[in-house]
């Protein structure tokens, strides 16, 4: 009877790369939080980046570590960022720690100048994390890309729960479109409220044809007042297609993002897609009607 409220915890050290993996009830949080460290972090950056994530280099034996590495930064950046821009050294690092349930997703950034606090909510959303608070930190001022790898390592180690490839391609996907997006408009709030707009009708209505996914991204431009090139038009029909097939829901989705969807919801753009919208509509015709009969 008791032994459902039993936690395994098994530790095994690789290679100086520390992993855990945890079999918890649902409601247990793992104590610890988990502390993602680039693998080229020199002794002085170690300590700044320590530093920034608020982390006493003294009481490391309080927290869970985890490595990454270049060529993990590598494996999942390739295909969207030129070797260049990914560089040769992992140096972002990132404290993840479990919130309780419903409290979604809060991020916080220090040091990083291209990927914003709402981008890794965004793409920490289609990775299936949920209720975690996530700072990012680099030693000096960073793009902050890579540290999409290390958050995603950290919480897996984390909940015990297995990340699939294709989130974790289409959530780096996502972070990589939105930042290039942002960069184009000057403007990172509306590339962030622009891809979730766009993400949250997609499923709210299970899109899945390119064109029909190019309404979408049209209604949403003309909603924020947002010009995309044909090039960044496909580029995000790709990315919804591959999103649209991870099984993600929407109000999951929107809970855990809650910050970027309540800033929407503000402007009063409209989020419900249209079946959404018909089930709202049936629902308040339906509930005038039993009022009449009662």
């Amino acid at each position: 009877m008791f032994k459902r409220k039993i936690i395994t915890l098994s530790a095994i050290m690789i290679a100086g790369l520390m992993t855990f993996q945890a079999n918890v009830s649902a409601d247990a949080v793992e104590e610890k939080p988990y502390l993602s460290l680039g693998a080229d972090l020199s002794k002085d950056q170690k300590s700044k980046v320590l530093e920034l994530l608020d982390v006493d280099e003294k009481a490391l034996d309080q927290y869970n570590i985890v490595t990454v590495t270049n060529a993990d930064e590598h494996k999942y950046l390739d295909d969207y960022l030129d070797s260049s821009v990914i560089g040769t050294k992992a140096l972002s690092s990132v404290l993840v720690e479990k919130r309780d349930k419903g409290e979604g997703i809060d991020v916080t950034t220090k040091n990083i100048t291209y990927c914003t606090a709402g981008m890794y909510e965004n793409a920490l959303t289609t990775a299936g994390v949920t209720d975690a608070t996530v700072t990012v930190a680099g030693p000096f001022n960073i793009t902050g890309t890579a540290a999409l790898v290390g958050a995603m390592n950290a919480y897996e180690d984390m909940t015990g729960e297995d990340i699939s490839s294709e989130s974790k391609d289409a959530a780096t996907n996502e972070l990589v479109v939105t930042s290039e997006l942002a960069d184009q408009l000057n403007d990172s709030d509306k590339a962030e409220q622009f891809l979730a707009l766009i993400k949250e009708k997609v499923l709210s209505d299970d899109v899945k044809s390119e064109s029909d996914i190019n309404d979408i991204i049209d209604e949403c431009s003309k909603d924020l007042d947002i010009t995309v090139t044909d090039d960044q038009k496909a580029q995000i029909a790709e990315l919804m297609q591959k999103i649209n097939k991870l099984d993600l829901n929407v109000n999951d989705l929107k809970e855990q993002a809650s910050k970027i969807y309540d800033k929407l919801s503000d402007m009063d753009i409209d989020t419900q897609g249209i079946f959404e919208k018909i089930k709202t509509a049936l629902s308040s015709i339906f509930a005038a009607l039993s009022g009449l009969f009662n």
